[in-house]
């Protein structure tokens, strides 16, 4: 859709030849902005909600840049993940409002202060080495505007320190398990809690552990019903999941 067939369907929307449902259902589909080196979906906020993360790894500072100042034309809350300081830095040279979350390594460019976060989501850390990853997901699940609650360092190598924990664990809507080495503990809160657990396998771990493979194969095996699990360090896959469901469960409160 070009800029004529845009005013065209406005045009019909204001003399109500087009119901306001259907304009959106068109707009859905109007065209990316491509800049050479990235095509950006400029309405996936409209699709989906949410609009278009950065994913930094492998782009240059510039790149990055680049891609939030075009983003920030329509939206806020735009994060972007994998971020380093200096790429935080030159986001916020260039727009002049961005928070950077240093242990889960993201930007939330031109961040909008949710006054009240809906729902709960629980995420559950094995060791304060998946911290980092742990965080990714709970900034993710926070910034798209869900309740989070954090309990890290509560792996089944002292299960108390987890069973301790069982209460308030079970008053989420969905549950995030990060945990590197074997990975057992997404089996375990599977096993004692009646909610949707998303699992997390990290890249911590020594030499038979194939940087998270072995917790990776641990958590799809996993003979705990309700356990799903994203890809190995994918905290912002695990966070976006929780809270769809998380809204999901929010909306029937």
């Amino acid at each position: 859709m070009d800029i004529q067939q845009l005013h065209s369907l406005l045009q019909d929307v204001r003399d109500r030849n087009v119901d306001v449902e259907t304009a959106l259902e068109t707009l859905k589909d109007l065209p990316y902005r491509d800049l050479g080196f990235a095509k950006l979906d400029t309405h996936r906020h409209l699709r989906l909600g949410v609009p278009e993360v950065i994913f930094c790894q492998g782009k240059t500072i510039e790149q990055v840049g680049a891609i939030a100042e075009q983003l920030i034309q329509d939206n806020r809350n735009i994060m972007a993940t994998r971020a380093s300081r200096e790429i935080y830095d030159h986001i916020q040279t260039l727009v002049g409002q961005a928070d950077y979350h240093e242990l889960a390594r993201i930007v939330v460019v031109r961040p909008e202060n949710l006054l009240e976060r809906v729902g709960r989501i629980a995420v559950v850390c094995a060791g304060t080495a998946d911290i980092p990853v742990a965080e990714e997901a709970a900034v993710v699940a926070e910034t798209l505007g869900s309740g989070v609650e954090k309990f890290y360092d509560v792996g089944v190598a002292g299960i108390h320190r987890l069973l301790d924990q069982r209460q308030r664990i079970s008053q989420a809507n969905v549950v995030i398990t990060v945990a590197g080495m074997e990975g057992a503990l997404a089996s375990v809160v599977g096993g004692l809690i009646d909610k949707p657990v998303i699992a997390v396998p990290t890249s911590i771990g020594y030499g038979a552990s194939f940087h998270g493979l072995a917790a990776l194969l641990t958590m799809l095996n996993s003979c705990a019903p309700g356990v799903s699990v994203v890809n190995i360090d994918n905290g912002f896959g695990a966070g976006y999941q929780a809270h769809l469901i998380n809204q999901l469960c929010a909306g029937k409160e």
